[in-house]
């Protein structure tokens, strides 16, 4: 199943990092948020990326076409040869189609742009280039297509740095709610979407917004209330909170998935544009 990536937003709310690099090119541990994120549906067995770029995007497809999959390997250097110590592969025969799909286009316009790539396909899933989850995909697809929805996205927990505020008809602050200890539920991405969302889509249409009304006035629309891990990169504390958690080992998005893809004796990614 192909899988779509909204790569192309400015990242204003981490601006320390997306002035002079893309938020998808932010790093957790050795490699890009991006990376993981592929990697994430690259072990359910999706492997064929639409990257939707826009702002810096020239910088994504940089990433890809100098990729060196062993850079985090380690390696000997002997009388000028490079050998790797081990034959651990980090890449399953990925293909990745990049598309221009303009610096301030919103997210309903980057997927209409990206539609042609997606003929031929009854379903596909799509998803931000900011977040991780340790979600069993493969089981929350099947539950989507049991239930004659066109689309279906994750709600989530937000992060307890996140505080809902209650106060009185005066304004004044009557208390705080950690967002994760409420009734809210937020729109946490990773979509699986069918061919008809398409026809739900208008010019200039932010994807959840006018079209997932649409849907949801017909019953179309549905939603998997996530209790596991979800994260997002929005901001620079964040970035510091992913460092820490690969620091310490604790890396809850990296699945291993019951039909995990087995790697290749070598590596390999096919670039389209």
């Amino acid at each position: 199943m192909k899988v779509v990536l909204f790569c192309g937003g400015m990242g204003t709310r981490l601006r320390e990092n997306s002035d002079v690099t893309p938020k998808p090119l932010v790093s957790i541990g050795p490699r890009p948020i991006l990376w993981h994120i592929m990697d994430y549906y690259a072990e359910f067995g999706h492997t064929d990326f639409i990257i939707c770029l826009g702002y810096l995007g020239d910088q994504i497809k940089e990433y890809f076409f100098n990729y060196d999959p062993h850079m985090t390997d380690d390696v000997i250097l002997s009388h000028g040869k490079k050998h790797k110590t081990s034959d651990r592969s980090d890449v399953n025969d990925w293909t990745i189609t990049f598309v221009e799909t303009g610096l301030h286009s919103n997210i309903g316009e980057r997927l209409m742009r990206v539609r042609q790539y997606l003929d031929g396909e009854t379903q596909f899933l799509a998803n931000y280039s900011d977040q991780l989850s340790d979600l069993s995909l493969n089981k929350y697809i099947r539950e989507f297509e049991q239930t004659g929805a066109i689309a279906g996205f994750l709600t989530v927990k937000p992060p307890a740095s996140f505080h809902a505020v209650r106060s009185d008809e005066r304004g004044l602050v009557t208390g705080f709610v950690p967002l994760a200890d409420s009734d809210q539920w937020l729109n946490g991405g990773f979509f699986v979407m069918k061919q008809d969302i398409f026809d739900y889509i208008e010019a200039g249409n932010e994807l959840v917004e006018e079209p997932f009304r649409r849907l949801a006035s017909r019953s179309k629309l549905w939603t998997k209330r996530h209790h596991g891990f979800w994260h997002p990169l929005d901001t620079f504390k964040d970035k510091i909170a992913y460092d820490r958690m690969w620091s310490a080992e604790e890396t809850p998005w990296r699945v291993s998935a019951p039909n995990a893809v087995q790697p290749h004796d070598k590596d390999s990614i096919r670039f389209s544009k």
